[in-house]
């Protein structure tokens, strides 16, 4: 798993998917390693890799590794253990669910932000809705 967590961040690191241009670094990888374990991508118990480790990979220095982390353990994302090394967290099922829906929620306002930029009304919105949605 922490290979497939690698392949992951070192994908997301090369199109500088972590981080949004201006964005720290540690924020966007936190945004994408929360997207990863909502999506179930990383499952609860999953290993992370080392703060050492994930810095090498990422170009990035440890004591960023290292706030990346103790934010995503201070959101309920992922626990540390003293010797051993961090783990994506056991997620309360109806917890999850909300997580992902405000996702959704997030993707959705960004949709009508730029729609209203757009002059798209809501009419013409919600027929690319409906189109997106049936095609899946």
């Amino acid at each position: 798993m922490i290979a497939f967590f690698l392949a992951l961040v070192a994908s997301a690191a090369a199109d500088h998917a972590y981080g949004a241009p201006g964005e720290a670094p540690n924020l966007g990888f936190n945004r994408m390693t929360q997207q990863q374990i909502i999506s179930g991508e990383l499952k609860a118990g999953d290993a992370l890799p080392s703060l050492r480790s994930l810095a090498q990979d990422l170009g990035i220095s440890v004591i960023t590794t290292k706030r990346a982390y103790d934010e995503l353990t201070r959101e309920g994302f992922v626990d540390s253990v003293g010797g051993k090394g961090c783990f994506v967290a056991m997620q309360n099922k109806s917890l999850l669910q909300e997580k992902k829906m405000k996702s959704i929620e997030d993707k959705l306002s960004d949709a009508v932000a730029d729609a209203k930029k757009l002059g798209i009304d809501l009419g013409e919105l919600m027929k690319m809705l409906n189109l997106l949605y049936e095609e899946e």
